[in-house]
């Protein structure tokens, strides 16, 4: 009775589709879950912060409703239990959700801890269970870092703030990456004071340099202070706060301090076999079939660390699904969007401009701008900040990167994504008929002005 075609541990993004696609072609499958279907991502990422940053983008619109002659509306003040359980609200929807797709689909689910015994064998709860191919979908879990006095409970992870019941006064945001930035734009609009502190010269410092500096502007703007290339040495607890103290002398107080310096993959399922699947720093070593070196085992999504996006970890956990069951699928990760949800919204698909300038020659290439400040839609949305960026090689009109900051951003990277994925030529894209007025003719414009040929541009001197 325990014995399946594929095994899948871990329910979240990569697992719980891998186990949906598997059951698709016809396996039996069961899938292992030792806390919440929908992983980090459903349950402690994406979903409960974008609930939070949309609650930020309400309160925004209320504080400027008079602009558009909106009279006698309130200050806007958060709830804070309120504003949790709206979250969870949304958040026990989804998971929900996902038990039904996976039952609809005949998937078993076993709640557990499961780990691998051999590779074809995994213990969970005392039994015993088999597969012909086991997908290891184990997730992550957040990074530390040895810090003096770290150890404090007024030191939280980004589960626990997204629990709080009372709005901390002042709040620390050790990271600017990704969570950081997010989790700061958020409980600022709340009423929180906010401060980041980023080791690095700039906030998310994997994407666009321009992006970063644009993104930095806007938070700024919105009151949260920032301090870049911040080297911690310490954390004092002073009862009530913490001091944060820095290695050039500078001391931050806040009263709760959020740590979002990263994730590490979770080896936990590895098991008996820890030792023979291949891991370089930390993460299992995968080709593009998702495949580890042991011919029947793949593991997919944040355990194998290549892109660390639930996204990506859906092709991921798709992938490793349809070659388990003997399809040959391989997966595409290097035209992967990625996303920043702050009030101001980053998205970005393909090479920054740094990147190209380095691959191809600063000569090579040409870069395309336009403001919303020019674009109908956003004027009238009031929502006129920021811009798209297309960057092209002159050469062959092939669409390297874009790169698009304000509002819908997220939204918009879709269709970029998609035509560079499809190569489409930047040409081929300034002719694309775009509906007027919308947010998506930025980008239009954008491949317009990187053939030098913008039409709601000035003449470039």
């Amino acid at each position: 009775m325990n014995q399946y075609d594929v095994a899948v541990i871990g329910g979240g993004p990569a697992g719980y589709v891998g186990a949906i696609r598997a059951a698709q072609l016809g396996g039996r499958v069961v899938l292992f879950e030792k806390d919440v279907l929908g992983g980090t991502c459903l349950n402690r990422g994406c979903i409960p912060t974008k609930t939070y940053l949309k609650t930020g983008e309400v309160i925004h619109a209320i504080k400027n409703a008079s602009e558009r002659g909106i009279r006698n509306h309130p200050d806007a003040e958060v709830d804070m239990e309120k504003v949790v359980s709206h979250k969870n609200k949304i958040v026990n929807q989804l998971t929900s959700g996902v038990g039904s797709l996976l039952k609809s689909n005949g998937v078993t689910v076993v709640y557990g801890t499961a780990v691998l015994s051999s590779t074809q064998h995994i213990i969970c709860g005392g039994d015993n269970y088999e597969a012909k191919s086991i997908i290891l979908c184990g997730g992550s879990v957040s990074s530390q870092i040895p810090i003096k006095g770290i150890a404090n409970p007024k030191v939280i992870s980004s589960t626990e703030l997204l629990n709080l019941t009372e709005l901390p006064k002042r709040l620390a945001v050790i990271g600017g990456g990704v969570i950081g930035c997010e989790m700061a734009s958020a409980f600022q609009s709340f009423g929180s004071q906010v401060t980041i502190l980023e080791a690095m010269d700039c906030l998310i410092p994997m994407m666009d340099r321009e992006l970063a500096m644009s993104l930095e502007k806007d938070l700024r703007q919105q009151g949260i202070s920032i301090q870049l290339s911040k080297k911690i040495t310490e954390m004092i607890d002073e009862g009530t706060s913490v001091c944060i103290c820095g290695e050039d002398g500078t001391r931050v107080e806040a009263d709760l301090v959020l740590l979002s310096v990263g994730r590490k993959a979770d080896l936990e399922c590895l098991g008996t076999l820890k030792d023979k699947i291949l891991i370089e720093k930390g993460k299992i070593v995968v080709d593009e079939y998702m495949r580890t070196n042991i011919p029947n085992l793949y593991a997919a999504g944040d355990i194998n660390g290549r892109l660390m996006l639930a996204h990506a970890a859906f092709k991921m956990g798709e992938t490793a699904a349809e070659n388990a069951m003997g399809h040959v699928a391989r997966c595409r990760l290097d035209l992967v969007p990625s996303c920043v949800y702050t009030l101001s919204q980053v998205a970005s698909v393909g090479l920054t401009e740094e990147a190209a300038a380095e691959t191809f020659g600063r000569d090579a290439i040409s870069v395309g701008r336009f403001p919303f400040m020019a674009n109908g839609r956003a004027l009238a949305g009031g929502e006129s900040q920021g811009y798209v960026k297309v960057v092209a090689h002159k050469k062959y009109s092939e669409l390297c990167g874009v790169h698009i900051f304000g509002a819908h951003a997220a939204e918009m990277i879709a269709e970029p994504a998609a035509l560079m994925a499809a190569e489409i030529t930047v040409d081929e894209a300034a002719n694309i008929i775009h509906a007027h007025p919308s947010f998506s003719e930025a980008f239009m414009e954008a491949c317009g002005d990187a053939l030098g040929r913008c039409i709601h541009l000035p003449k470039r001197g």
